[in-house]
């Protein structure tokens, strides 16, 4: 599952990078090949998204969502 916060951040670029290339969702979700309630979920900012379908949809502008460090803390959640 991804945080909330990193889910506001997909849902506001992948709007953002739709809008910028004039697609509508239909036209993202087909050239994606996902669904298209899959593209309105991540633009709404749905709490749980598939990742392998949200990468399906970012290598289209030549991304990928993975790990990135929390901050200060460490994957046990110890300061570091």
């Amino acid at each position: 599952m991804l945080t909330l916060k990193a889910k506001s951040i997909f849902a506001l670029y992948l709007k953002a990078k739709r809008r910028e290339l004039e697609l509508t969702q239909m036209d993202l979700a087909r050239r994606a090949g996902v669904g298209l309630r899959f593209i309105r979920d991540v633009e709404q900012g749905k709490r749980t998204i598939r990742l392998d379908k949200l990468n399906q949809v970012l290598a289209l502008f030549g991304c990928q969502a993975g790990p990135v460090p929390l901050g200060r803390e460490d994957f046990h959640g110890e300061e570091r």
